[in-house]
């Protein structure tokens, strides 16, 4: 693997005509839903002034995976990938343009945003397990760099700007921006990917009839859990719950520093704006020193949340963001280990267990935070998710280290 890394390069990847389709619908699609994110978290503390009902809003664009992301995941593999993303993108930019919608009450925007979740998990799906396909061998681990680093410096465009777009036009006006950037996201990949067939119906071509979905379901939840490195991999991603904390208490965080929009997309920004930069740093090193150091930047990822106890300053506290955000860059080498690990036919499945356990994780650590910023206050609250992170991601680490020991074989799938 060192050899291969190391002899990729990055006008190769974008060399790939469908991976730039793929890598501007990513693009699209993440600085909508940074922007949308920003206009609900606003709507919601000015009709409410609660700090605990914003972080639950914000909460939903994460929990409903715990549900749809291994139940709807496994499309990606039972039909074609192409058109799972187009019509997935197609149905949020229906969902998302409802949002704006001013006269409909607070529950019905939460309904429709917990849909909107729905309809992402097989787009994602059906995304992460078409990378690979496009870039094979040398050039996915760079391609997956390049995608997510710009994947992050999408959210800080997103959040960076969503307060000001906010102002602007209002909470209304930024989620129909958020439904162009989702036709959009469609149009590129009708026509700058190729179809291919469904990859679960090929294989079954080959070797055995089809299963059924609920089968395939439990297929690939057992592939993960019954390989230790992919199970490792699974725990130190869960990790991200506690330091993502900030992106739900930032609104509040910022008011409590006496801030308002503008100071909150700054605060927003900072976390994705350090990971581009620690993604950036981390391909400068060897494959085998970022395995060795997953563990280590789980640990420093949550620690700078413990200083907002301190009530620092925006300056400042967008600086411990940002630090934080740099470390959390441990998850492209983890993720693109993962992918590459599991057999094409399952990626899908698998790509939706993984994302189940990552995203529930990250929507239950925010709204714990918000429970704790209810009782005490944000600031408050945010240190005690980085402490408690850090002590899970020792944990984690220990987990990875036993995990590495065990001699690589190749993953047999189901």
């Amino acid at each position: 693997m060192v050899g291969v890394v190391a002899k990729a390069r990055w006008r190769d990847v974008f060399g790939h005509a469908e991976f730039r389709a793929l890598f501007m619908a990513g693009v699209l699609s993440v600085i909508g839903d940074q922007l949308a994110r920003v206009a609900l978290s606003v709507l919601v503390f000015d009709r409410t002034q609660s700090a605990g009902l914003t972080a639950l809003t914000y909460a939903l664009t994460y929990v409903p995976d715990l549900v749809f992301g291994p139940l709807l995941a496994g499309f990606a593999d039972r039909y074609p990938r192409r058109r799972v993303m187009i019509v997935t993108d197609l149905a949020r930019a229906v969902l998302v343009a409802a949002m704006a919608i001013n006269a409909l009450p607070l529950l019905a925007v939460i309904l429709l945003l917990v849909a909107l979740q729905a309809f992402g998990s097989p787009f994602n799906a059906a995304r992460a397990a078409t990378l690979p396909v496009v870039l094979p061998g040398d050039h996915y681990v760079l391609g997956k760099a390049a995608n997510d680093m710009v994947v992050q410096f999408s959210q800080v465009l997103g959040f960076g700007t969503g307060g000001l777009v906010v102002v602007a036009v209002g909470t209304s006006g930024g989620l129909l921006l958020d439904s162009v950037t989702f036709l959009l996201s469609a149009a590129f990949i009708a026509f700058g990917v190729r179809s291919r067939p469904a990859p679960a119906q090929a294989q079954a071509a080959e070797d055995e009839p089809r299963r059924s979905y609920f089968k395939d379901l439990v297929a690939g939840a057992s592939l993960v859990a019954r390989t230790p490195r992919l199970r490792a991999l699974v725990v130190l991603a869960t990790v991200a719950g506690f330091y993502v904390t900030v992106e739900g208490l930032a609104v509040p965080y910022a008011a409590e520093i006496g801030g308002g929009p503008k100071a909150a997309g700054l605060l927003l920004a900072a976390q994705p704006a350090g990971a581009v930069l620690g993604m950036w740093l981390i391909t400068l090193w060897s494959p085998e020193r970022r395995m060795r150091f997953l563990g280590p930047l789980a640990v420093a990822a949550c620690v700078p949340l413990v200083f907002c106890a301190l009530q620092p300053g925006l300056p400042i506290t967008v600086l411990l963001w940002g630090l934080s955000g740099a470390a959390s860059a441990y998850h492209l080498p983890a993720s693109a280990s993962f992918v590459q690990a599991v057999p094409d036919h399952q990626r899908g499945q698998a790509f939706g267990v993984a994302s189940t356990a990552l995203k529930s994780s990250q929507g239950l650590g925010i709204l714990l935070a918000g429970v704790l910023a209810e009782r005490f206050k944000p600031s408050l609250a945010l240190a005690v998710m980085g402490a408690a992170g850090a002590l899970v991601a020792v944990a984690a680490g220990a987990a990875w280290r036993r995990a590495r020991r065990i001699p690589v074989g190749s993953v047999k799938s189901r």
